[in-house]
């Protein structure tokens, strides 16, 4: 079965990157380091052991960060790299890890590649987060004894019903995985269903609720909070997707009809998109600037268009609600415990089957509210604005969600840790 998909992986390599270059048009950063893909990097071989963790986008590397920072102080005589698949989580990588980290995109699951990029770096582990099942990549690493760990895991039940249709690949390459670290049971569950065995799986929580923020977090936005004003009602709309924006910019205008000095903290999940973002914010009569621009937020702007990656923590800090995004269109949500860690009150729209766990956790605990348009949103942003008490007994719940919740970071490296050496 695995060679009837390699054959298919190799016809589609024209169409892959015809893709690419179609993709690049609307991102410009998928063309850098595109050769990558096809496993040549720039790597002059390390003097440390390397440890290769695997996360697909700015979700997954986000989720990393528990385990990369407790993996540089338990074992910092090995070098870490991070492969993603997307620019923004490349940036996000480099961001976060500066030089600790070393950062390429995944090669593209051609066996080739996958084995030129497996020679260069020579890991002697391969950490991939949450549901990443890639044959000829874990074929490659198995022949090469190279142990395979998915952390994170998560599976929900309509990916598991896709990975049916091709078991007997799915079921073949699940069982060169040496260990999961299930999120929840459910998800033990379905990887069981798809092959994994018992004994190689263990449930250990969510890593994304061991979120790390500074305790100086709220002194540091401060001055930003300053910066826009120390008086006038700030929301903030994070992680936005394509369709969202409009919705989203239509229930500012109902809160301002209420609250004529209200601000909006508009956040895309890609920041690429910004230009038509702002256009559209003009285009709607909204008074917007951007943060990578040099003007002034005045008391005319009523939204800020946040198009810059690494700094929505510090926004979020700056912010008195917050709206996660992502889900009011069909793409299944975000990442909602940052702004929780926060003690913010949260909005999210329906389409959470991504963090269904996080959401019906939050939801139990009274600290979520679940919109559907533009008029309830608006409706649930005003109520917010209006009961301070409501804004810190949600906020107070939310954060108590993601204490309860704490302590996966310490599980996951325990499971790590026979694969690795001491110093």
């Amino acid at each position: 079965m695995r060679y009837f998909y390699t054959i298919v992986i190799y016809f589609l390599i024209p169409f892959i990157l015809l893709r690419l270059l179609l993709v690049s048009f609307k991102y410009p950063s998928y063309r850098k380091k595109w050769y990558e893909r096809f496993g040549f990097i720039n790597w002059k071989e390390s003097s440390k052991p390397i440890i290769w963790i695997h996360a697909v986008s700015i979700g997954e590397v986000n989720a990393t960060r528990p385990i990369v920072n407790l993996l540089l102080k338990k074992y910092p005589h090995y070098q870490i790299i991070i492969t993603t698949v997307t620019p923004t989580g490349a940036k996000t990588v480099v961001q976060q890890y500066k030089s600790n980290v070393f950062h390429f995109y995944l090669p593209y699951d051609i066996p080739y590649c996958v084995k030129k990029f497996i020679r260069t770096i020579n890991p002697c582990i391969l950490i991939t987060m949450e549901t990443e099942i890639w044959p000829n990549l874990y074929q490659t690493c198995h022949q090469s004894e190279i142990p395979i760990l998915i952390v994170n895991a998560r599976l929900s039940q309509k990916s598991m019903s896709g990975y049916q249709l091709f078991s007997g690949l799915i079921v073949n390459t699940l069982k060169l995985v040496d260990k999961v670290a299930a999120q929840t049971q459910a998800d033990a569950d379905r990887f069981i269903t798809l092959g994994v065995s018992n004994k190689d799986i263990s449930v250990v929580g969510n890593l994304k609720f061991d979120i790390d923020i500074p305790q100086s977090i709220k002194e540091e936005a401060e001055p930003l909070r300053h910066d826009f004003s120390v008086s006038r009602p700030i929301w903030m709309a994070a992680s936005t997707h394509d369709g969202e924006e409009e919705i989203i910019l239509n229930a500012h205008k109902s809160i301002l009809s209420t609250h004529p000095d209200a601000i909006l903290i508009l956040a895309p999940r890609h920041p690429d998109r910004a230009d038509k973002i702002f256009t559209m914010c003009k285009k709607m009569g909204l008074h917007t600037t951007r943060r990578t621009e040099q003007e002034s937020f005045s008391d005319q702007h009523n939204v800020f268009l946040l198009d810059t990656l690494g700094e929505l923590q510090l926004y979020y800090a700056a912010s008195e609600i917050a709206f996660v995004g992502g889900s009011l269109v069909n793409t299944g949500g975000q990442n909602m415990l940052e702004p929780a860690a926060l003690n913010l009150p949260l909005i999210t729209g329906p389409y959470t089957y991504n963090f269904l766990e996080v959401r019906n956790l939050l939801l139990e605990s009274e600290a979520l509210i679940v919109v559907s348009n533009s008029l309830g949103l608006s409706e649930k942003v005003i109520e917010l604005i209006g009961d301070a008490n409501l804004r810190h007994s949600m906020g107070e719940r939310a954060r108590a969600v993601v204490l309860a919740n704490r302590g996966s970071s310490e599980r996951v490296i325990t499971m790590i840790k026979p694969y690795l050496l001491l110093e």
